[in-house]
């Protein structure tokens, strides 16, 4: 197995991981999801919890789906209103022509620059 050197993992990685492994538990994907979540466990790449004096505690997948009812297994695609917001702010070149793949105006990921966020 290979090993990596790293700083730590920003929280909105974290719940990102945490979106994927939801996204693929109900699809087609299911048995990725599930060595996904065996990763993220190992790794302790998924958000920690808070006890009510301020302590941070690893969680298992199961221990945020739990806690997490809201999130349902579809919550990743709703990132894609994301874009009507900012086609209002930063219009693309090409009407209604968006990806999370291209670069520069007609990316999901641009600013105001023609870079990527």
């Amino acid at each position: 197995m290979a090993s990596f050197t790293r700083g730590p993992v920003r929280l909105t990685e974290l719940e990102l991981y945490f979106l994927i492994v939801r996204y693929l538990s109900a699809g087609l994907c299911w048995r990725a999801a599930q060595v996904l979540v065996h990763e993220l466990e190992q790794y302790q790449l998924l958000p920690k919890r808070l006890d009510w004096e301020g302590n941070e505690h690893n969680t298992s997948y199961e221990e945020l789906v739990s806690s997490n009812k809201h999130v349902a297994p579809d919550h990743l695609l709703y990132c894609r209103r994301i874009g009507a917001m900012l086609d209002k702010e930063i219009p693309p070149s090409i009407s209604r022509v968006t990806s999370l793949l291209t670069a520069g105006r007609q990316s999901l990921l641009r600013t105001a620059k023609g870079t990527l966020i």
